[in-house]
């Protein structure tokens, strides 16, 4: 039984993008109010009490804007509208209205280095030369010599195949690092760039409190347009051929920082809102530092956790990567799951001892040094279900099936037992996890032992810890095998975190002193001693008295 045992309270002056807990939520599959098998936004408000009772702090949306959806949401064809498919603005206004009543606050998913072939931005770019809006998008005539129009270079698409589309009507090629519906924006034109702040304008004036910038490291691609050299990786993946290049021309280009900076002063004019980017197709914390700071990102979202196998090493060296990269004032952000993965529960091994490793996800994802982000349905140990190729509706999970896939991590929230667990009344848009006959928030909320109330007390800890939320970070096992041990500690406060990550006792060192247990999945009070010997996938956090 998960056992709390604190009274201290929360800094008051607190920022929610470093001391607080992120949720993300994957609208389509969180709660479909109206029966037509998609998520939306009245459904979601209807869970926001649900969220607020989990100690969350902010919720970040994945994209919402109007979309004709070929990659769901990140091929925005009008950027100042809802799809839809989730609800109208009224409904929006109305979301961040409930949710800042509750003390949450919203992040809107932003997707700024493309919009959607449909954009009318885009239709009148391809329309001729000479339009007003002709150079909004990367545009190039063809290589020299054959027959058929030859791209301009080398470049690459994530997606498969090359990243430039020969547009008939325009006679030139464009730009997609990502599927052919979604041309990239040429940030290097001044009306384009000035209409994507208006954008984000647009939404901090309606209340928005942070934006989650999609790749932000690929606004910018190589003036020159020159060729990317060949790599010769190891890589499984470089069977495709976006992982056969060495990207040093179509991202992380320096012009990259102004924008950030510009976006950044956008924010900071009003209080309180943060800013949130993904840093492209690297892990690399050194990367990420040149991201962060004082005037540019708030947060690099960090998705490390989400490639690791289940061993204490592996996270620890991740921790000690980034403790190193990032120094005291840049902050790290974690997370176990997200919409692209499959989810951590089902990565890490599923089977009978799943809730039991959650459980210790949860603690070391609750406890580092760094802002916390999680994924929805991670809380009850949601698994990704085993989706056969007929039921994928994903573009790139159907073409590279069963190599990768996306929709695994995106199948409906389980909220009960019931049909559809009780998601939808009608057909949802990608089938319901047979596993939620059992693995349902229902069946966890009185239950003392659940993930789920484990993790609102890992939450209610952390808020009441300062030392867990701002202390520094150190690891007390050099070479960890079975376990993970680490301090957090402030002037006022030092937290002990004992994580055992396998099915059998595992000892390790106690420092001196006299501690308290504040949590434990199992015993609420160890014996003092030099030594510590944890239970099977135990986790415990103890306060130095």
């Amino acid at each position: 039984m998960p056992t709390l045992n604190s009274n201290s309270n929360s800094n008051p002056n607190s920022l929610w993008w470093r001391d607080g807990v992120i949720y993300q939520i994957y609208p389509r599959s969180l709660a479909d109010s109206n029966g037509d098998g998609v998520g939306d936004l009245p459904g979601l408000i209807g869970k926001l009490d649900y969220l607020a009772s989990l100690g969350v702090d902010a919720l970040w949306l994945s994209p919402i804007n109007k979309s004709p959806m070929r990659d769901f949401g990140y091929d925005v064809s009008d950027y100042e509208d809802i799809a839809p498919v989730f609800g109208s603005r009224a409904d929006f206004d109305t979301l961040i209205a409930e949710a800042h009543r509750r003390g949450l606050k919203i992040v809107m998913d932003l997707v700024l280095n493309h919009t959607s072939d449909e954009h009318s931005w885009f239709r009148e770019s391809r329309s001729s030369h000479s339009n007003p809006k002709a150079d909004w998008y990367i545009w190039r005539d063809p290589a020299p010599g054959g027959n058929a129009p030859k791209p301009p270079n080398n470049w690459a698409s994530v997606f498969g195949g090359s990243a430039w589309e020969w547009d008939e009507t325009r006679g030139q090629f464009y730009h997609h690092m990502f599927l052919k519906e979604q041309p990239d924006l040429n940030w290097r034109n001044a009306e384009a760039r000035a209409a994507l702040m208006n954008t984000a304008k647009f939404w901090l004036e309606r209340g928005v409190d942070g934006f989650r910038l999609d790749v932000v490291n690929a606004y910018f691609k190589d003036a020159l347009f020159r060729d990317n050299p060949a790599s010769f990786s190891l890589d499984p993946r470089a069977a495709l051929p976006w992982f056969r290049q060495r990207h040093l021309h179509d991202y992380d280009q320096p012009d990259l920082h102004s924008v950030y900076r510009e976006l950044r002063q956008l924010l900071d004019a009003r209080p309180e809102r943060g800013l949130i980017g993904e840093i492209f197709m690297t892990e690399d914390p050194r990367v990420f530092a040149r991201y962060l700071g004082d005037d540019q990102l708030h947060l690099v979202y960090d998705p490390a956790f989400a490639a690791q196998p289940w061993l204490p090493r592996s996270f620890q060296r991740i921790v000690a990567e980034r403790e190193a990269a990032l120094g005291a004032d840049a902050w790290p952000c974690y997370c176990l799951s997200n919409h692209d993965w499959p989810r951590h529960v089902t990565r890490h091994g599923g089977g009978p001892f799943a809730a039991a490793r959650s459980k210790v996800a949860a603690a070391m994802l609750l406890t580092l040094r760094g802002t916390p982000l999680l994924y929805m349905g991670e809380e009850i140990a949601m698994p990704s279900p085993n989706l056969a190729r007929h039921e994928l509706i994903d573009p790139p999970s159907k073409r590279f099936w069963p190599f990768y896939n996306r929709d695994c991590a995106r199948t409906p929230m389980q909220w009960d037992e019931s049909l559809n667990a009780g998601f939808t009344t009608g057909k949802p848009w990608l089938p319901v996890g047979a596993s939620h006959k059992k693995i349902n928030v229902a069946a966890q909320t009185d239950d003392p032992n659940s993930v789920l109330n484990f993790y609102r007390a890992l939450i209610q800890l952390r808020k009441a810890s300062p030392a867990l939320r701002r202390g520094s970070y150190r690891p007390l096992i050099e070479r960890p095998v079975a376990a993970m041990t680490y301090l957090r500690e402030t002037d006022s406060q030092t937290m002990l975190v004992a994580l055992n990550f396998f099915g059998h006792d595992v000892t390790v060192p106690m420092p001196p002193g006299q501690w308290a247990c504040r949590l434990s999945t199992h015993a609420a009070e160890h014996a003092p001693g030099e030594t510590l010997t944890l239970a099977p996938f135990e986790a415990s956090i103890f306060e130095r008295r």
